[in-house]
């Protein structure tokens, strides 16, 4: 059969018109529903400046949350590629999603697929029927009894830290290596009974499965978009991204350091000891296959969780106090009172004691929140509280956590570190939403605290899941290894900005937390508290 040159070009204008349409055809999903939002192109949607790396997710979010056409609007319609996703502003509106109707957004919609990426299955993504009953048997690991057991554990740490930094007296140094390199060291020994000899080794292990995950390089960060936003793409060549490495090790490192104490009849009540028992007594977890793969995806996240917020949250912290001598030379004035109560310890009690520690803490996640946006999907059709606006099963919902922290109308000079923003009287008068570093609602961060009364709890909210976690008062696993960080270091130390510092703050694009493009690069001097 010959074609001439007009049935050619009609039919490949017939394509082009059929691909584009393929493209296109979700672009009225908002428009229909009268939710503003910037217009989307075809194969990227809204997304160009995520895709082509130009922007993080946190800056991305902002500069849309910023953006005058939509300021006074509650919500944005925006579409990734091609899937529509809506960017919660109203901080009301925002309560209600992540509390009173949790049930329709038990979900986070973080995509992952299991059979290429088996660690994706962690607590963090899981979807609700297995996140559940995980959530509540690892809960335990962090009750205030539980922490003040392992503090002892904590002061090691911090004092093979001071060893550490004996020898940069007087010099220039990577804050960020040193904070992770400590924190790796904390969450070795106290949740898997293991010594990562992060400080003490330049070749530990752990350090390097822990650089391996937040790598920065070409392959990591084509999988992370891949995983994002292109799921059906990351579905048929995320195998080719993958880092069996780093898979393997946490595989082999849960299921023989569960098997070593099983042989050996060893009980240390830590997070290893919890997968055990889920391992040995599955009845506890009902009709979930708990395999190998499963249990070390739940270390694998504790792991993540519990260096590199905490320790991105102690350099950043220091960066501000280098950078604002006076709130450093107040909380060095703190830090002495109570270790002159303590005869020069630090003490569980001491720490909770420290209150302008614990504003410090707080100013520094306000500022920089190592987790960005929230991600929730509807698990059912829902109207949006107080709107005529219904989302279909299986919408996405951002909540712009950066965003948020850094809108004046609810802290006033935003760029400006200012730990009385967490007073009693600011904290009482502002929006509880207003602060979201650890999430909020049933699907907040298990290792950290819930840092204000949550006076709103209702039985909508702790709905199917033992939550006691959120009645329990005190500091959680990652504030209280940040702040016993921070107390050793300037215990001995002061911290001051010098030439390499980015006292800017220059976010790298392609972190998927928040992250300085440029270090953070500060310099100590061996000073003591006297």
């Amino acid at each position: 059969m010959n074609f001439n040159s007009v049935e050619i070009f009609i039919g490949v204008v017939s394509i082009i018109i059929g691909i584009y349409y393929y493209l296109t055809a979700n672009f009225n999903f908002w428009k229909l529903r009268g939710v503003p939002g910037p217009k989307p192109i075809p194969l990227v949607g809204n997304i160009y400046d995520l895709l082509s790396l130009k922007s993080s997710m946190g800056c991305y979010l902002k500069k849309i949350y910023d953006n005058n056409y939509w300021r006074n609007e509650k919500f944005v319609g925006i579409f990734t590629t091609s899937e529509p996703v809506l960017i919660l502003k109203d901080l009301d509106l925002i309560k209600t999603v992540l509390i009173k109707d949790f049930n329709f957004f038990t979900d986070r919609g973080v995509e992952f697929n299991e059979k290429v990426e088996p660690f994706g299955a962690h607590l963090f993504n899981l979807e609700p029927k297995r996140w559940r009953p995980l959530r509540t048997k690892l809960t335990p690991v962090f009750t205030s009894g539980k922490l003040r057991e392992m503090f002892y554990l904590l002061n090691e740490c911090a004092d093979q830290l001071n060893d550490y930094l004996n020898k940069f007296n007087d010099k220039i140094v990577d804050m960020r290596e040193i904070s992770a390199r400590f924190t790796t060291d904390v969450i070795g020994v106290c949740a898997f009974g293991l010594q990562a000899n992060s400080l003490a080794d330049d070749d530990s292990i752990f350090r390097k499965m822990g650089k391996r995950i937040f790598s920065f390089d070409f392959k990591a960060t084509i999988k992370n978009r891949l995983r994002s936003f292109a799921p059906f793409l990351f579905r048929y060549f995320g195998k080719y991204v993958a880092d069996n490495v780093l898979n393997n090790f946490f595989v082999n490192l849960t299921v023989d350091t569960m098997n070593y104490r099983k042989d050996n009849d060893i009980i240390r009540h830590d997070f290893i000891d919890l997968l055990k028992t889920l391992r040995d007594e599955p009845i506890k977890i009902g009709d979930i296959e708990l395999t190998d793969t499963l249990l070390a995806a739940q270390l694998f996240v504790f792991f993540i969780a519990g260096f590199e917020t905490s320790s991105s949250t102690m350099s950043n912290c220091l960066l501000e106090l280098g950078m604002n001598h006076q709130l450093r030379d107040k909380l060095r004035r703190e830090i002495k009172n109570e270790l002159d109560n303590a005869d020069g310890k630090i003490t569980y009690e001491g720490i909770k004691n420290m209150k302008y520690l614990d504003k410090i803490i707080k100013e520094t996640l306000r500022k920089y929140p190592p987790v960005t946006t929230l991600m929730r999907k509807s698990t059912a059709t829902y109207t949006l509280a107080g709107t005529n606006v219904t989302i279909p099963t299986g919408t996405k919902v951002w909540i712009p956590i950066y965003a948020i922290q850094r809108d004046p109308t609810y802290f006033p000079n935003p760029n400006e570190f200012d730990p009385e923003r967490f007073n009693d009287a600011a904290v009482k008068n502002r929006h509880p939403m207003s602060f979201l570093s650890f999430g909020d609602g049933p699907r907040n961060c298990i290792g950290n605290y819930i840092y204000k009364k949550k006076k709103y709890l209702t039985k909508v909210y702790c709905n199917n899941i033992n939550l006691n976690l959120c009645k329990i008062p005190g500091a959680r696993f990652g504030s209280m290894q940040t702040k016993v960080g921070i107390v050793k270091i300037l215990e001995k130390y002061t911290i001051d900005i010098c030439d390499k510092t980015d006292k800017d703050f220059k976010i790298n694009p392609r972190g998927f937390l928040l992250t300085p493009q440029n270090g953070i690069f500060l310099k100590i001097t061996k000073t003591p508290i006297v």
